[in-house]
């Protein structure tokens, strides 16, 4: 049986195991009977990339088929400062598995920043390795060079995050409509918008802390994920794109 090395988000983790992609998400989610109940987030990675991060001895020794021949579900190789470690070019594709236990399959692909829209605000909430959620002036790009830029007293060295929706509210914070905006704390993310309007402020916290669980359905342009130069885009599909290409892990949306 293949070997597979996963980078998991919630939390993070470097795991090694026999279950390819979307069984693994299914693994995450619903455990082997089924009893268990929630999402998960995690990448592929090009194991070649990350030998040297890894005790492969170990991994070789642990992750064995079973007595019966079924694969070995998980070997947990590390669960500190992971990301940090992993370089840019090692991340394959990304995987988001609802609590259900469908698996929808991101590709990387390349970020147009003349699609971008100015002026306007974002609200991102990051992940990994740390995960207030932010409102800010800058584009993607400009947040994640801003939030890794080590000549900075407060940076981390890497950083995965994702756009949400704002709808009306990213240009017209205080009287746009928050229709389909399941956010519970709506006027305070009103007020930290209105922030942004001066010059100056270019990110506001939003929330300092993440409960664990991303709505799917308010995701907006997709998934971000490196340091300083170095970004892999992750664009999240239209509704009508969901549709087509992966119509249970919609409905459940």
């Amino acid at each position: 049986m293949n070997k597979y090395i996963y980078l998991c988000i919630t939390p993070e983790a470097l795991i090694g195991s026999m279950l390819p992609p979307h069984k693994f998400g299914t693994y995450l989610a619903t455990g082997t009977k089924k009893r268990n109940k929630g999402q998960a987030i995690y990448f592929e990675l090009d194991p070649d990339l990350v030998s040297d991060i890894i005790d492969m001895n170990y991994l070789t020794d642990r992750c064995v088929a079973k007595s019966d021949g079924s694969p070995k579900n998980t070997v947990y190789l590390s669960v500190y400062r992971v990301l940090e470690s992993i370089p840019v070019q090692a991340f394959r594709n990304l995987y988001l598995t609802n609590d259900h236990g469908i698996v929808l399959e991101l590709f990387a692909t390349h970020y147009n920043k003349y699609t971008e829209k100015e002026p306007t605000s974002h609200l991102y909430q990051e992940l990994c390795p740390v995960t207030p959620q932010v409102v800010s002036s800058y584009s993607p790009p400009e947040f994640l060079k801003t939030l890794t830029d080590d000549s900075l007293p407060i940076h981390v060295p890497k950083l995965f995050f994702v756009e949400l929706k704002l709808g009306e509210l990213a240009v017209n914070p205080l009287s746009g409509s928050a229709e389909n905006l399941p956010y519970p704390n709506l006027s305070h993310l009103r007020d930290c918008l209105e922030t942004l309007k001066d010059d100056s402020k270019k990110m506001k916290t939003v929330i300092r802390f993440y409960n664990g669980e991303l709505l799917f359905r308010t995701i907006a342009s997709g998934f971000y994920i490196g340091s300083k130069n170095e970004m892999l885009y992750y664009q999240y599909p239209t509704m009508a794109e969901l549709e087509k290409s992966n119509y249970e892990f919609l409905r459940t949306l």
